[in-house]
């Protein structure tokens, strides 16, 4: 590093020793990399204490410009602080761990007769939460064993609160009807926690409490209902065969484990609740040449867990730095103790195996998945004549229904595959209903603006959904913004418009190229050309319901935010309100006939319907 880009010794000089975050800074203020410290001086220190240093380390120094610091009360407040900064600025030396949706839980409400539901997000809702799960359909899967355990309702509130006689549900044996009595509160109050039990793994308490009831409805000469106990619990026996992994302890466990191929990095966790293994999930993070297992496994423990409910205890293969200070910050977090382990045995290490085999696993079906893309990539470089292979491709596509909410996309794909973060899409303001290059030109300015200011990454190659025209207007906005330097291919659909006959027009060539059916190249261009029209597409789909379902309505004279409401439950949404008769809309509280009248004349106004547009 040069020493009049940066005067570290200057900087260590009036350095704190006290605990902290410091982040290193490129020479446009951009964040390299953010750490914690227990001691910032010494810490901060180290990277220019002239010992040997690892290939990651020393391209990090060569763009360090600045650095800034924050200091903290606590190591602890550090890292959940280093954790925030993470998140928020991803620098590029750090290991990232992709955004996700929330893990999916079991939530049983807290009403009279609660309801076993599936709950992804925030949990504020009253009632108990189960989980987390490693997916949807786990779950759903443990729904759908308890409901056949325990007959307990899934309905809504709102469904339950208005029947008048049995569901389906009733009939098929999934549920036991507390909407219509035919069970009383106490006796369903005693399934729901026999359901809670199953859950919490006391598999044995519910059997003993449905034995006793089979047997006090035996001796009262309730025979069906014994019956039906008897089989509920010869159900109960044989789940608790398949699923109990450990009899010997009903504790919260994730298994964590590592694996590489080549820069592939895969992080596995195994979950298990309650002795029950439940699934596991596997994560891809990104990561800096050169970063160790260690670093890897530290940094994505800290990210995942302080997102996410942690476990009273997380095994790992190998010790972890901090261990003691991330479980200390993440008991903290959770309201109860969390211990991070990795000498274990027993079921402990039978479930850490299981975990790492998952985790090889990943890793191998990655590696070869990313191979496979690099072949494409590779074939498509030779077929266009390009320099290099291309590392980033960018897709561009229109959506609209007769010029309706026409919405632009861009989906990116790298050697990984497609990078659903950088997906783009945009609301075509400027263009005209049905202008296809004019709204092309706008999505194209609108982005190439942002690439040219740095804010987005360069694309090697750029592909146009369309033939030569949209090709045209793509080369005339990248000249105007003095990017003309970038490839460009309109994908066309061919005149058989089949997959395998597009036609590809390359910049200025005057006739399209047409590649083998079935080449590599040929498969990436209509795998990416088809994502965009699905990225498009559903962004229309919702522009336009969004566009249909309010702005309608809101725009009549006299119909408020009461009368709207009003008049979609009566007649169930707007479909219904568009096909009802003026007398029909005179029959809902508050509308008068002058007003039934401005609805009716304001829906039925140029009716008639256009097909759905996809450009091409």
């Amino acid at each position: 590093m040069d020493d009049a880009a940066f005067d570290h010794r200057r900087f260590l000089a009036n350095l704190s020793h006290r605990p902290g975050v410091y982040r290193m800074l490129d020479a446009d203020g951009g964040v390299l990399y953010v750490g914690k410290a227990r001691d910032l001086r010494k810490r901060v220190g180290s990277y220019f204490s002239g010992k040997a240093k690892d290939a990651k380390t020393m391209a990090l120094l060569a763009e360090l410009r600045d650095i800034e610091v924050t200091v903290t009360n606590t190591e602890a407040e550090a890292l959940i602080l280093e954790h925030n900064l993470i998140k928020g600025e991803r620098p590029r030396y750090n290991v990232l761990l992709k955004d996700d949706k929330s893990y999916p839980w079991i939530h049983v409400t807290g009403h009279a007769y609660p309801r076993l539901a599936f709950h992804r997000g925030a949990r504020t809702a009253r009632g108990r939460y189960f989980g987390p799960y490693p997916s949807a359909g786990a779950v759903r899967r443990t729904l759908g064993e308890l409901q056949k355990l325990f007959l307990l309702r899934n309905c809504t509130d709102t469904f339950f609160a208005n029947r008048s006689r049995p569901c389906l549900q009733y009939q098929i044996r999934r549920c036991s009807a507390p909407c219509v009595g035919h069970i009383g509160e106490t006796d369903y109050a005693r399934d729901v926690q026999n359901a809670i039990a199953f859950l919490e793994g006391r598999n044995q308490a519910v059997i003993d409490s449905l034995v006793e009831r089979m047997e006090a409805a035996a001796e009262a000469l309730e025979f069906e209902r014994a019956a039906q106990f008897r089989d509920q619990i010869a159900r109960l026996k044989r789940v608790d065969a398949e699923q109990m992994v450990s009899r010997e302890s009903a504790t919260d466990v994730d298994a964590v484990a590592l694996a590489r191929r080549g820069s592939i990095v895969c992080v596995a966790v195994l979950f298990v609740r309650h002795g029950r293994l439940l699934g596991s999930r596997s994560h891809y993070p990104k990561v800096a040449p050169d970063t160790s297992d260690d670093e890897v496994l530290s940094s994505f423990l800290a990210q995942y867990y302080l997102e996410s409910a942690p476990p009273r205890e997380i095994l790992v293969e190998q010790a972890v730095e901090d261990a003691d200070l991330l479980g200390e910050a993440l008991t903290g977090r959770a309201g109860h103790r969390v211990e991070i382990r990795h000498r274990v045995r027993g079921d402990r290490a039978r479930w850490l195996q299981m975990a790492a085999t998952n985790a090889r696993q990943g890793a191998d079906l990655r590696a070869a998945g990313n191979a496979g893309v690099r072949r494409q990539l590779e074939d498509l470089a030779e077929a266009l004549e390009l320099d290099d292979v291309p590392e980033r491709l960018e897709c561009f596509d229109i959506s609209h229904t007769g010029g309706e909410a026409a919405v632009g996309s861009c989906v990116v794909f790298g050697p990984e595959g497609p990078m659903k973060s950088d997906y783009r899409r945009f609301n075509i303001r400027g263009a005209a209903a049905g202008d296809d290059y004019a709204a092309m030109r706008e999505v194209l300015e609108r982005r190439y603006k942002r690439v040219k200011r740095g804010e987005v990454a360069l694309p090697d190659l750029l592909l146009i959904d369309g033939g030569r025209g949209q090709r045209t207007q793509a080369l005339e906005i990248l000249a105007d913004l003095d990017l003309e330097f970038l490839r460009v291919v309109a994908v066309a659909k061919g005149r058989a418009r089949r997959p395998g006959s597009e036609q590809l027009w390359v910049e200025e060539e005057a006739y399209p190229r047409t590649l083998p059916s079935g080449s590599p190249a040929l498969l990436l261009i209509q795998n990416i050309r088809d994502e965009a029209h699905r990225f498009a597409i559903t962004g229309h789909r919702a522009r336009r319901a969004k566009a249909r379902r309010g702005s309608v309505l809101e725009d009549i004279p006299g119909l408020g935010p009461k009368r709207r409401r009003d008049l979609l439950r009566h007649f169930g949404g707007l479909k219904g309100v568009s096909a009802a008769g003026m007398d029909d809309l005179t029959k809902v509280p508050g509308i008068s006939r002058v007003l039934a009248e401005r609805i009716y004349t304001v829906l039925h106004a140029g009716a008639g319907t256009a097909g759905e547009k996809q450009t091409n």
